[in-house]
């Protein structure tokens, strides 16, 4: 069967385009140049490790209360200030950080003093999401009740069963408090160069 010099060049053509599709000149076997842009853009960013101990200050987004919140809930807060390695901004101020409530226990009469606290397991930024390990955020409410009932001894009688009957402070976090925590492990994060 006899190809047709017409249809030779149709094929000919055909195999041309198919060779430029793949990316690699026929003659010289070089990248062609939509993959190079494509090189570039994965060359314009790079891992940046924030080392271990590093403080990240944090605005509170959510309000927190030993008297209101339960355990597993969601917390939400942001860097007030970017975190910086080296000269390069490595996570800026605004990124968002999440959490939850770990430990929740509300104030108790006489004994057991109010006591909160949070775990933040991951940062956003760019758009990206990152897991962190952090030391855990905890605080516990001041004893004030015990100091009273030591003040008043056991022999006061009434004033004793006031003491008695008074619930302590709860610790309580408004939207917008100020807390710091500390990196427990490196985190990586992806930023343009």
């Amino acid at each position: 069967m006899s190809t047709s010099p017409f249809a030779r060049l149709v094929l000919a053509a055909g195999a041309a385009a198919l060779v430029a599709a793949c990316g690699t000149s026929a003659a010289d076997g070089e990248p062609a140049p939509g993959s190079a842009i494509v090189g570039r853009a994965a060359a314009a960013v790079r891992d940046v490790t924030i080392p271990s101990g590093t403080v990240l200050q944090l605005t509170l987004n959510t309000p927190v209360a030993s008297d209101t919140s339960e355990v597993e809930d969601a917390v939400a807060a942001e860097l007030t200030n970017a975190v910086m390695v080296g000269e390069r901004t490595a996570l800026p101020s605004g990124a968002l950080v999440a959490g939850v409530v770990r430990a929740v226990d509300p104030s108790g009469r006489v004994k057991g003093r109010a006591r909160l606290a949070l775990d933040f397991t991951s940062v956003t930024s760019g758009g990206q999401r990152y897991p962190m390990s952090a030391e855990r955020f905890s605080r516990q409410a001041s004893a004030t009740k015990s100091e009273d009932a030591t003040k008043i001894g056991i022999g006061a009688g009434a004033g004793t069963a006031l003491v008695l009957a008074t619930k302590g402070e709860e610790v309580r976090f408004p939207s917008g408090t100020d807390v710091s925590i500390r990196l427990a492990a490196p985190l990586t994060v992806r930023v343009s160069k």
